[in-house]
């Protein structure tokens, strides 16, 4: 039997949690055994075998060496030393890795015992945290930096937070050093507009794979809740949503403020993850609903709204268009990163960053033509593009023929 040990921050929580988990599901199905090490919590069930990687008083240390020295995941030694030994005794046929950053591993201590490792490694950037000295995402700030080298970094006060140090231009180097390590790397990205940052990048010599991500469309799919609508006091207007796990300014909580300013009264804005504290902040004509766990719920929201739109300036391929998608509601999305690889001609609008006109007049498009003309183009979009299972049954028909199966 043949094992895959896969390496993440969390397991079952936020979305590269939950693609471990759903590979570790169907890894097992087909007869692999499946192995998730993870550094934070909360962890959620999962079927395969967890290992934690060091503890809280760990994680609390790397946060703190970090603010200090912007030496992001360069803290953790014994813990990850810890993992390595593990590893020896567990002896993976391939090694997964999905995010490093997250504050609980090492990457010098890691990437050095990978070195010598004669197994495949495969490697999912859910963002471009691996090519650069210090962020996750650069596009926002049009910083190009990375693609010759990190120093002066312009983001040091964004996760992974620094407060005193900017060691952008160490972390580069030391990056470039330990990530060409692995000869038998194999990268994979959810998005063509991130796998082609990585062909520029100090990266490109390794096979550069694009495997979209997917959602559970047994759970993501129209749910139409009338009791809902008559909670939320949404008849006869039209609803426009926006749904976000963290908002902040670079997924566009102030767009949304600036956009209330201006839409008609036969509309309304739903924020769905905004803070008691960021609640007070919006006007009357913007419902505000926290952050929810209970994906059932959530697509009934997804199902009521007539549009969902994603004002991010920063997205590599964000799971609320999908999950929009196949709950048959049709998005405008910022012209971002990846997310405008959900959007077609028949599943809505991209619109240029920063502009609230036009995606007013895009709201206005898509509420004269109704959100009926959409909604079967997305879920068929959705069913052949999104669908978890068949997303993820990629990442095992990658792995055969590195196993030589």
């Amino acid at each position: 039997m043949k094992k895959i040990l896969q390496i993440n921050t969390t397991v079952g929580y936020a979305s590269p949690g939950k693609i471990a988990n759903d590979i570790g599901d169907l890894l097992l199905e087909d007869g692999f055994e499946s192995y998730i090490a993870y550094g934070r919590e909360p962890e959620s069930k999962s079927n395969s075998k967890v290992i934690r990687i060091g503890n809280n008083i760990d994680n609390y240390a790397h946060v703190l060496s970090t603010r200090l020295f912007d030496d992001h995941c360069f803290s953790s030694k014994n813990a990850t030393k810890k993992l390595v030994a593990q590893i020896k005794e567990i002896k993976p046929d391939l090694i997964q890795i999905h995010n490093l950053h997250g504050y609980y591993i090492n990457i010098e201590v890691l990437f050095s015992y990978l070195k010598d490792l004669n197994i495949p490694i495969t490697w999912t950037f859910h963002d471009a945290w691996a090519i650069t000295g210090h962020c996750t995402h650069f596009e926002h700030v049009g910083c190009q930096k990375w693609l010759t080298g990190c120093y002066k970094c312009p983001q040091t006060n964004t996760y992974p937070n620094s407060i005193l140090f900017d060691r952008s231009k160490k972390n580069y180097i030391d990056k470039k050093r330990l990530f060409n390590y692995p000869k038998n790397l194999n990268i994979i990205t959810p998005s063509g507009w991130l796998a082609d940052l990585v062909k520029q990048s100090f990266l490109k010599e390794h096979t550069i794979s694009v495997i979209p991500n997917g959602v559970s469309q047994e759970i993501f799919k129209p749910r139409k809740k009338a009791d809902l609508e008559k909670k939320l006091n949404l008849k006869n207007k039209f609803t426009v949503l926006g749904v976000c796990s963290v908002w902040d300014k670079g997924k566009g909580f102030f767009d949304f403020i600036e956009l209330s300013k201006i839409l008609g009264d036969e509309c309304i804005l739903i924020m769905v993850g905004v803070t008691a504290k960021q609640a007070q902040l919006l006007p009357e004509n913007i419902k505000a609903i926290p952050r929810t766990t209970n994906a059932e719920e959530l697509a009934e929201i997804y199902s009521i709204a007539d549009v969902y739109l994603n004002l991010t300036y920063a997205d590599t391929f964000p799971t609320t268009n999908l999950e929009a998608l196949s709950c048959g509601t049709p998005i405008i999305t910022y012209k971002t990163g990846g997310s405008v690889e959900s959007v077609t001609e028949k599943t809505g609008l991209v619109i240029e960053q920063g502009n609230i006109t036009a995606a007013l007049k895009a709201i206005e498009h898509i509420k004269k033509n109704g959100k009926q003309k959409y909604e079967e183009h997305c879920l068929a979009f959705a069913k052949e593009k999104f669908n978890k299972k068949t997303q993820y049954l990629e990442y095992i028909k990658l792995y055969k023929p590195l196993l030589g199966i």
